[in-house]
């Protein structure tokens, strides 16, 4: 065998070594991606559903008021005895933005509660953020750390989830509020809470 061809042979093992771990990242980049937008994130399940509401114990977002008064933290005695809908959301998250209008419409119905937990924001944010879109929240918590998120199997922000009068996880909505799925999906989820519990 001529050195040109052991040159050869050498070359193409090193270029296939260097090239063999880029083809397996590249390979699963791709199933990543594939499995990411090929069905409906909302429908990732959870396995709080049907499962006691986290013990939940977080501080109000400091210097918060809702119609003159402070709006209290959060606790476990916030889930009880009504049907409650808490949202996990931030001032720095784009889509929450999106949801704030439709956040301010769900309030409006008498027979819910919303609850907020603010995830890792600063108090001034998350004041001017609801300063502006309106503060449906009738308490809201500052998880400052995360920690409560991480109770609630929060995947990323903003995400829903309607809690029965019995301080059971109904249903969880991952990802935004959006017109199509408060209509079809949130809403009658928050109806069948409210009848569930009548």
């Amino acid at each position: 065998m001529t050195a040109a061809a052991k040159d050869g042979g050498s070359t193409g093992r090193r270029r296939l070594i260097v090239l063999a771990p880029l083809v397996i990242f590249l390979g699963l980049v791709a199933l990543f991606l594939i499995r990411l937008y090929s069905g409906d994130p909302s429908r990732i399940p959870s396995a709080l559903i049907g499962q006691p509401a986290p013990q939940t114990n977080l501080p109000p977002v400091a210097g918060l008021n809702r119609n003159g008064m402070p709006v209290p933290g959060i606790d476990a005695a916030s889930f009880k005895g009504a049907v409650t809908v808490v949202n996990v959301w931030a001032s720095w998250c784009v889509p929450c933005h999106d949801e704030a209008p439709l956040l301010m419409g769900l309030a409006q119905d008498a027979r819910l509660r919303i609850i907020g937990i603010n995830y890792k924001d600063e108090p001034e944010n998350a004041r001017r953020f609801l300063g502006r879109y309106g503060n449906p929240f009738a308490a809201a918590g500052a998880d400052r750390n995360g920690r409560a998120a991480i109770e609630w199997g929060v995947y990323g922000v903003p995400e829903t989830f309607v809690v029965g009068r019995d301080a059971s996880i109904a249903y969880k909505l991952v990802g935004p509020i959006t017109p199509d799925n408060l209509d079809k999906v949130l809403k009658p989820e928050i109806e069948k809470a409210l009848a569930a519990g009548s």
